[in-house]
């Protein structure tokens, strides 16, 4: 099989970086085509990283050798998609949000597809906010995104935010299940990495918890409605639930965002061993499919009662499950749990390279 060659915009930054060393050995992508900021443009990629890769593992052959363009010159890309060097781009774009939303509309409108990490586009109506295993449904609006704004070939799919995914996949297997669930209370845990390179000052997180992330609990309430929602002509129209109450804290950790989760059922309430066993058992589209970074058993429930933790859990099933464990009653609500998953793996580059996979299963790559 040919490979797909595809382009990272912000290549070189932390989620950027992630995203190259995904795509080292993967069966159906290739790296062709990197930009990144204007100071590091014009420099060959591993002089433009020297003395700040941040991963234990390495850029794959011959990436190191690619010029890096400017990300903001859409032309340059779409130089390499007419060579045949970008067939699409995934975005770690590291700028203000305006900016992020402007310049990837632009390589949409000029034909190259965006599949984003960036938080830009997620509240956009007719942008579908993929978790694969939850709504790829939602990949559906593409051809009226297209239409609507008058692109060709182009078009923009973003995932969501790196700390909701360690606990959407085991509510949305129980929702499938016909529980419904009226609220939610989260507490988050989350990794420095969640913050980018250079993040949080050492000095601010060593024997430290920091009790805020400017926007996270607003994304951690409003973005599982989108998720959730359904496609009504040309915009994703939000659930009207589940309500949820979210703290979000930064803490000592380099991977993995931890959630305490606390869920308050409908008139039907599961029982715990029901939970574990529809956790245990769920699979959904990816794989079915069978998807390069699609993992074998997205749920994995542990029996311990100190797991999840982030150094053991954070890279099960190739760092893209949501482990969970501590399953119990809950005295204010119903059920009560611990999710775990890897915040720049599942809930960012990974993400990101299985919601292209699932594009491309479903013919828009």
């Amino acid at each position: 099989m040919q490979k797909i060659p595809v382009g990272v915009l912000g290549a070189t930054g932390m989620v950027g970086q992630q995203y190259i060393a995904l795509l080292a050995d993967h069966p159906w992508f290739e790296v062709r085509y990197v930009a990144a900021s204007p100071r590091s443009a014009g420099k060959p990629y591993a002089e433009a990283v020297a003395g700040r890769w941040h991963l234990s593992r390495s850029y794959g052959k011959g990436v190191g050798d690619l010029m890096v363009a400017d990300a903001n010159d859409v032309q340059s890309a779409l130089a390499a998609f007419k060579k045949g060097d970008c067939a699409f781009v995934f975005s770690a774009l590291e700028m203000a949000k305006d900016e992020i939303k402007a310049l990837e509309e632009a390589y949409a409108a000029a034909g190259i597809p965006v599949v984003s990490n960036a938080s830009a586009h997620r509240w956009t109506p007719d942008v579908p906010m993929l978790i694969a295993e939850i709504n790829p449904h939602h990949a559906d609006i593409i051809p009226q995104q297209r239409e609507q704004r008058g692109w060709d070939k182009g078009f923009i799919v973003v995932k969501p935010n790196c700390s909701i995914q360690s606990y959407m996949t085991p509510i949305w297997a129980l929702m499938q299940k016909g529980y419904e669930i009226r609220r939610m209370f989260v507490t988050t845990l989350q990794a420095v990495s969640g913050a980018g390179y250079p993040g949080v000052p050492s000095l601010d997180m060593i024997d430290n918890i920091v009790p805020y992330i400017g926007g996270e609990e607003e994304k951690s309430e409003q973005e599982p409605l989108k998720i959730l929602g359904s496609v009504q002509g040309g915009t994703i129209v939000n659930a009207p639930g589940p309500l949820v109450s979210a703290h979000c804290n930064r803490v000592p950790v380099v991977d993995g965002h931890t959630a305490c989760v606390s869920l308050e059922f409908g008139d039907k309430k599961p029982s715990i061993e029901e939970v574990k066993a529809i956790w245990a058992q769920f699979r959904a589209l990816p794989q079915e499919l069978k998807l390069p970074f699609a993992p074998e058993q997205p749920i994995i429930v542990r029996e311990e009662a100190d797991r999840p933790q982030p150094r053991k859990d954070r890279d099960a099933d190739k760092a893209m499950a949501v482990t969970v464990g501590r399953i119990r009653p809950c005295k204010l609500f119903d059920l009560r749990f611990v999710g775990l998953s890897h915040n720049t793996v599942r809930g960012a580059a990974g993400g990101g390279i299985l919601n292209a996979e699932l594009l491309k299963a479903r013919g828009y790559l």
